[in-house]
């Protein structure tokens, strides 16, 4: 498979998941509003929820696939299976470890590090503490899904891996119409939704991976090399793959020390920007990670360094208008998507202006996943540790600042800072090592695509102030007004885009031909 079809695969795959994850959180806005119960969810969710985003979405396949993509080369395909067994045995059994310590911990993480502002609420951080007991084991199926996607995604194989978000959505919204009648509160609900979901998903990939003739087994665990190795590069990758995470990790514990409704303002900017980001970063890193490993195993430098300059003009081509968007049309799109039920008007003003925030960092953070494997398939996990580490503390270091000045949207602004020192620094050390080139095609694009991106916000400024009537509007008016300020926008971008060449028809035909 192409690098492009893969990235199309996956982004597809991403698109439906994040559709489905936005009438979720629709639905979700709707029923518990942005108060003690919706901030003591999205605590208890964001916990997993983050291993989930950390493992799941290519950290993990970052130390996983280069070592299982190299057995796989040299042709014998039963050290590659029994590498994956005892790698899948070994994480299992850390696992029942590891979450058994933290349920018994979650208390004490709750009220110190999640969010110790609860505990000024009556009752707000017991609410957390159970539903985060709840939802926590959800990191016991996530990581063992992790590297069974892996797997496939070494095998070429990444539609069923890439479709698996969407199983987690389809759950929590049965959770929320279905089981919330039989539950104390909805959280409980969309917290013993997230179990559920985890158990499926595994389910679901241990499937497809036996169909691709590719069985993987629990047997004894044994730390062998290639396990030891796993181990070795594992902690360090995730660490440096995504700061992104761990920033808004950061953020919601505080956030909880601010004013009620502020961790959930931050956690519904973040939805809306994971769209693009999960489309487009994601797919393009984990397509891009055994394609570099692939290349780079047999000795192929130049194909190498022109499928991280593809992999760069195509996240450019794609992130870059994403983001001007969503800094210009903020208020409507939140207005829109959850302004109905207990989500009132002034949540969407504070949540609007959090999106504005994450949307100036967007591209930043689909770099570090779109650079980060040009580390990753060298087998170099130090380098992006030492990085993200820097522009970790940088990120505290803004939060405390800034959020004493902004609120909220401070925390926003520090989350997206950190991430342009973050890509600027890894696009900085691959260039130094020139295993990154930046080919005229690439800079040349770029500068298009960036043209394209500023006529796309003149006209969605220009178009705001025509439509502020019906923008304003409380009934399917706005809605509708919203759709056409979109439509017009995307129109405008991909004419612009064309005509200057950002992007060139030849290349969809050639793509659409294979």
């Amino acid at each position: 498979m192409s690098l492009l079809r893969a990235i199309t695969t996956i982004g597809g795959m991403t698109l439906i998941s994040r559709v489905l994850g936005f009438v979720r959180d629709i639905l979700i806005a709707a029923v518990l509003g942005t108060g003690m119960a919706a901030d003591a969810f999205f605590v208890a969710f964001r916990f997993p929820n983050l291993f989930r985003r950390l493992f799941a979405e290519g950290a993990f396949s970052a130390a996983f696939v280069p070592i299982l993509s190299k057995k796989l080369n040299t042709g014998n395909n039963q050290d590659a299976v029994q590498f994956a067994e005892q790698a899948f045995s070994v994480l299992a059994l850390a696992l029942v470890i590891f979450v058994g310590v933290v349920e018994l911990s979650m208390p004490w993480l709750v009220d110190t590090l999640l969010a110790p502002g609860f505990a000024d609420v009556v009752g707000k951080s017991e609410l957390a503490t159970v539903l985060s007991r709840i939802a926590f084991p959800y990191l016991f199926f996530i990581s063992l899904v992790s590297l069974l996607s892996g797997i496939l995604n070494a095998l070429g194989k990444f539609a069923a891996a890439a479709a698996t978000p969407i199983l987690l959505n389809i759950t929590l919204i049965f959770a929320l119409l279905v089981i919330t009648p039989m539950t104390p509160t909805p959280g409980h609900a969309l917290s013993i939704g997230v179990f559920i979901a985890g158990a499926l998903q595994l389910v679901w990939l241990g499937y497809y991976v036996k169909k691709a003739g590719f069985p993987v087994r629990l047997v004894r665990p044994r730390l062998t090399p290639s396990v030891r190795l796993l181990g070795a590069r594992i902690l360090p990758v995730v660490f440096g793959a995504s700061l992104y995470q761990i920033n808004l990790l950061i953020g919601t514990i505080l956030a909880s020390l601010l004013a009620e409704g502020a961790v959930s303002y931050l956690y519904y900017a973040d939805r809306v920007t994971q769209l693009p980001l999960g489309i487009v970063g994601v797919a393009v890193g984990t397509a891009l990670l055994p394609t570099l490993s692939r290349q780079l195993q047999s000795g192929d430098e130049t194909a190498a360094l022109n499928s991280q300059n593809r992999g760069i003009e195509f996240a450019f081509l794609l992130t870059l208008p994403a983001a001007v968007a969503l800094v210009v049309i903020a208020s409507p799109v939140i207005s829109v998507l959850f302004e109905r039920g207990a989500f009132d008007a002034s949540a969407t003003t504070a949540t609007a202006k959090a999106l504005m925030a994450f949307a100036v960092g967007l591209p930043a953070f689909v770099l570090i996943k779109v650079l980060a494997p040009g580390f990753f398939s060298r087998g170099d996990t130090k380098t992006p540790v030492k990085i993200a580490a820097v522009s970790m503390v940088l990120n505290i270091i803004l939060n405390i600042i800034l959020m004493r000045i902004w609120g909220h949207v401070g925390i926003a602004v520090a989350s997206s800072a950190a991430a342009w020192v973050n890509a600027g620094l890894l696009a900085f050390v691959l260039l130094k090592r020139r295993q990154l080139v930046a080919d005229p095609r690439l800079n040349t694009r770029f500068v298009k695509t960036l043209l394209a991106s500023v006529t796309m916000a003149l006209v969605l400024l220009g178009l705001q102030k025509v439509l502020v009537v019906e923008l304003a509007d409380a009934g399917w008016i706005k809605t509708l007004a919203l759709v056409g300020l979109i439509t017009a926008g995307l129109m405008t971008y991909a004419v612009m885009a064309v005509l200057t060449g950002a992007v060139h028809l030849r290349d969809l035909k050639r793509f659409i031909k294979k």
